[in-house]
């Protein structure tokens, strides 16, 4: 059972009647109020505050607002006379109950009301919005459709032009032609124009300019490739894009030491001299500035074969691998010499079932390659007799 609130207080003036409620410690989100023009309500668990006011007040004006732990009701009058106390003094429950229940109901009318009158606003407004979208879209198609007749027109213009120019120009080539035939001997038609049996002179020879579309790829254009060709462009393009490295931290170093390509052709020089540890430090700081270039890692992978670092070898073949996807013929050779590589590594660790996988990848891309054919063939035989081979004599390729 609810504990009844008794330490509030109240005043009044001509107009209104105020009511301070205490809340007792309880956040203003609890609390539950019901006001009507008979009756007011303030619960807040365990608390129940009712008071059945002693003449009607206009329960659409009232306002309530939280302060220092207290509701503060500002309760306009109906009739500006001065109240001799705030509540009816009847302690008839039956009335008490009467007046409650009238109340709810109507403040339960209230609002559904308003909820009635808040869903018909919304109707309302999102009417208004598909009636604004409705009409944009048909200012579009409207649009639209002038632009099309506008050019509709004007082709047709064009065509008219054209029809008068070339009835013209037929106009005079008649007459040209008319004018001409009357200059022939009469009775000169059906005969041999040349009766003496001598051939006309050789015509003058001359070279026609034929311009084909340009092709990146050295093999013919063909739509069951075409998805993966230009998977593989847009790869590229990527790649050539600028690193994602702090840029600051590069300040100091000179123009062409910032460029990817650069530092490649760099390692590449370093690795041809045997300097293979230094060929290691530029195609590193090549990728630095950019790891999406399958070339330098996998040159990298060849200059780690070189020093015996087997397995950042393999590491490195393997991105360049799945960087040189989707397989087209423009990265043939480079997958062909990854694949060696990466097999390569694996056979120097011993892991020759490994490693002919990657050989047998590279010789399917390259079936005529005489080297590779007596790699696989090689590397068969070793994997045939585990234990009693050498991988040192097989590779001739790195």
């Amino acid at each position: 059972m609810p504990l009844q609130v008794s330490e509030f207080s109240w005043s009044q003036t001509d107009c209104s009647v105020h009511i301070s409620v205490p809340l007792k410690g309880h956040k203003a989100q609890r609390v539950d109020v019901v006001c009507t023009d008979l009756y007011l309500k303030v619960h807040f668990p365990p608390y129940l505050l009712e008071v059945f006011f002693f003449e009607p007040i206009d329960e659409d004006r009232t306002s309530v607002r939280f302060r220092d732990g207290s509701a503060l009701f500002t309760l306009p009058k109906r009739n500006n006379t001065e109240w001799q106390q705030l509540m009816i003094s009847t302690d008839d429950k039956e009335r008490r109950k009467e007046i409650r229940q009238q109340a709810l109901q109507k403040h339960q009318e209230k609002l559904s009301s308003e909820s009635k009158h808040k869903a018909e606003r919304q109707q309302a407004d999102r009417k208004y919005a598909l009636q604004s979208a409705m009409k944009l879209e048909e200012e579009e198609r409207e649009n639209i459709k002038r632009i099309k007749d506008e050019e509709r027109q004007r082709t047709s213009d064009e065509l008219k032009v054209w029809k008068q120019k070339n009835q013209e120009k037929t106009k005079m080539q008649t007459r040209s032609g008319s004018g001409s035939r009357d200059k022939e001997k009469p009775g000169s038609h059906g005969r041999n124009p040349n009766p003496g049996g001598k051939l006309p002179p050789v015509r003058v020879s001359k070279n026609i300019m034929v311009s084909f579309t340009p092709r990146v790829f050295p093999t013919a254009c063909r739509e069951s490739m075409m998805e993966q060709e230009q998977e593989w462009l847009h790869r590229q393009a990527e790649a050539r894009r600028p690193a994602t490295m702090d840029l600051h931290a590069l300040e100091d170093l000179p123009e062409n030491h910032r460029n990817p390509v650069w530092l490649k052709d760099k390692g590449d020089g370093c690795f041809l001299s045997e300097d293979f540890l230094g060929a290691v430090n530029a195609y590193s700081f090549a990728l630095s500035l950019n790891n999406k270039l399958p070339e330098v890692f996998s040159n990298r992978a060849a200059a780690h074969l070189k020093l015996r670092n087997l397995h950042k070898a393999i590491s490195d073949a393997s991105q360049a691998l799945s960087l040189l996807t989707p397989p087209v013929p423009a990265n043939a050779a480079s997958r062909v010499r990854a694949s060696i590589r990466r097999g390569t590594a694996f056979c120097e660790l011993q892991l020759y079932a490994e490693g002919l996988q990657d050989y047998e990848a590279a010789l399917k891309i390259q079936p005529d390659n005489k080297d590779l054919q007596e790699d696989v063939e090689k590397i068969r035989n070793i994997t045939n007799n585990q234990g009693t081979g050498d991988s040192s004599p097989l590779l001739s390729h790195t």
